[in-house]
């Protein structure tokens, strides 16, 4: 059988990776890492050997003194049963195969430990697509990829029971960035790191033309009361925990002592067939 096509060109994502260092902006890897922070603080429990898969490790160090700091490889660098603890951090719309990803962190915890994975969610950049996809087809004719394909967060959620963790949960968090304009958007993406990394995207510079159209139709579309755009960004949280024999089971259908009836203090009436 022949492999699929690859999603991500590597070495074009770790070239704008490399570039965003000089001058990075990196302020949605902070929200991650705070938001990542608020969630562990409601676990009652203490991660004595935790690990962060992460492009940008210095964003997380601080936060976590002590954690194994690995990069999003397709072959994570991580030891299976070695952990307590595995948070994946913005890597994984970049990723060939998400799935296989969380099943190395599942592997590299112990039983009980606990997955952590912050992921953009679909609906991320909504508003750029849409303005980029009309600006291409109107000034070319044609439309390319340009920006990553992102999960929903039901789709997201799936990911975790694929990769055989338990006690799955999913939610996200919108997180709305107002910039100057379209183009000022686009430079903080390459600031982020998070330019176009597609395989099959177009091999040579975008059309001056195609931007500055895009960036037009941005403006009339999404402007915001005060003439500046927004730009939406949905951070997913998604926990899953390695299965142990200790974690709480649902009862099989059936097994209730009690009717509902009861414990509601109400009438139960059969349906007529």
């Amino acid at each position: 059988m022949s492999r699929p096509a690859p999603l991500t060109d590597r070495r074009a994502l770790l070239r704008n990776r490399a570039r965003a260092r000089r001058a990075p902006a990196l302020f949605l890897h902070e929200a991650a890492r705070d938001e990542a922070q608020d969630r562990l603080s409601l676990v009652n429990r203490s991660f004595t050997s935790p690990a962060v898969v992460t492009p940008f490790p210095e964003v997380w160090a601080p936060a976590f003194p002590g954690a194994r700091l690995i990069p999003d490889d397709d072959t994570l660098d991580l030891h299976e049963g070695a952990h307590d603890l595995v948070i994946h951090a913005l890597a994984l719309h970049w990723a060939d195969d998400p799935v296989g990803q969380l099943i190395q962190c599942r592997r590299a915890l112990r039983p009980d430990g606990m997955c952590l994975v912050m992921a953009f969610g679909g609906e991320t950049l909504t508003e750029l697509r849409a303005a980029l996809g009309q600006a291409e087809i109107e000034v070319t004719g044609g439309l390319s990829p340009r920006v990553a394909p992102m999960g929903e967060i039901r789709d997201l959620g799936g990911l975790l029971q694929r990769a055989g963790l338990a006690l799955p949960v999913a939610d996200s968090l919108p997180l709305d960035v107002s910039y100057a304009s379209a183009l000022h958007l686009m430079r903080d993406l390459r600031a982020m790191g998070e330019t176009n990394a597609l395989a099959a995207r177009l091999r040579r510079p975008s059309r001056r033309a195609v931007l500055l159209r895009a960036a037009e139709l941005y403006a009339q579309t999404y402007a915001r009361a005060d003439g500046r755009i927004r730009a939406t960004f949905e951070l997913v949280t998604l926990t899953g925990w390695a299965p142990d024999g200790s974690q709480q089971k649902p009862l099989r259908p059936g097994s209730a002592a009690h009717r509902l009836a009861e414990a509601l203090g109400t009438m139960e009436n059969p349906l007529k067939d």
